[in-house]
């Protein structure tokens, strides 16, 4: 049996997740050594989880998809606590401000998250298991051996079958075999059905569909103006700028971005300068206030305030979803963004 034969990530049968036999041939767990910290735990290994069924989850604060997984991870972890279950939150950054154990370490605790996480900020352990996705899960069992694998957000079922299954596995006699449900508001809502609009970064590493009639200067300060008639998915800078390869940041007041989405939730990773001033902004649908389309950062008359380096809602359309063009006008200088996302 080979290593794909073992990771069987998706099959479903009968309502029963198919997981690897447990013969012997399974991959080991590698060892969780080279977090710079450890928050809600002192160190574990993997001799040391020897015993409990453990699943451990590739997360990270900021990333939307992380983020709407996290409330089935928080659930399993308290319903099969008793039952010999360890979930481990692996903290590995995507954006360089998501290395900050500062930063990850207010974040756990804004989320509430209970349970183990190494904070893997130079993606150790993330190179150990040879991971590549923002989430990933590995459900391990009490011999070591990953049993099971899920990339990306969905198939909690599924999941939640394979935790019952190890713990059956290893001697639990009493489980309630009932489905976690959950109901999420904010950002860490399922998302909707009607998404048209993908992750645009906007730093130059990684950005595209960047419609404003300037070019995108590298490292720079440079003045943009406004996209004309942007199409979907289509951005724009306005004001002055330095872009830099993960993000730009405005440079003097006032400063816009502008974006054509499609989707019923508006996300944005922004952060404030290095000193920690709040950031005051502004956002618009279609050159209005949002109004009962505001999201959790944001409030009717479309105003907030970017105070720490995270995601922030800025809209969620409550009526039907449609085209709309989505402008942000920073108040005051020093912001970064990041990012946009949508749900």
């Amino acid at each position: 049996m080979n290593v794909s034969q073992v990771l069987i990530a998706t099959a479903f049968l009968c309502g029963v997740a198919v997981i690897a036999t447990g013969a012997g041939d399974e991959p080991g767990t590698p060892d969780l050594e080279g977090a710079v910290t450890w928050l809600n735990s002192t160190p574990l290994s993997s001799n040391s989880l020897r015993g409990k069924v453990v699943v451990i989850n590739f997360w990270t604060y900021s990333c939307i998809n992380s983020l709407r997984e996290l409330p089935y991870m928080k659930a399993w972890a308290a319903k099969y606590k008793d039952a010999g279950l360890v979930v481990i939150g692996v903290h590995a950054p995507e954006f360089g401000f998501e290395a900050d154990p500062a930063n990850v370490k207010s974040a756990v605790s804004d989320l509430k998250v209970p349970y183990p996480i190494p904070i893997d900020s130079n993606h150790s352990i993330w190179r150990a298991f040879r991971n590549q996705y923002w989430p990933a899960d590995y459900f391990v069992d009490a011999k070591g051996r990953i049993r099971y694998h899920h990339f990306g957000e969905g198939e909690y079922e599924k999941s939640e079958r394979v935790i019952q299954a190890l713990l059956k596995e290893n001697g639990a006699t009493v489980l309630d075999e009932s489905m976690v449900h959950i109901k999420s508001a904010g950002a860490e809502a399922p998302p909707s059905e009607d998404v048209r609009s993908p992750e645009t970064y906007v730093g130059y590493a990684r950005s595209e569909n960047f419609a404003s009639p300037e070019w995108l200067a590298r490292d720079s300060r440079k003045t943009y103006s406004p996209p004309p008639r942007p199409g979907l998915n289509e951005w724009g800078l306005v004001g002055l700028w330095k872009v830099r390869a993960e993000s730009c940041a405005l440079e003097s007041v006032a400063g816009k971005i502008v974006f054509r989405f499609h989707s019923r939730d508006l996300h944005m990773l922004l952060g404030p300068p290095k000193d920690g001033t709040p950031i005051h902004f502004r956002v618009q649908l279609n050159g209005a206030a949002p109004g009962d389309d505001h999201g959790a950062d944001s409030s009717t008359d479309g105003t907030g305030e970017v105070r720490e380096p995270r995601m922030y809602q800025l809209i969620r359309q409550k009526g039907s979803v449609k085209d709309v063009v989505f402008e942000i006008e920073f108040l005051d200088p020093g912001v970064e963004a990041f990012s946009f996302t949508f749900g």
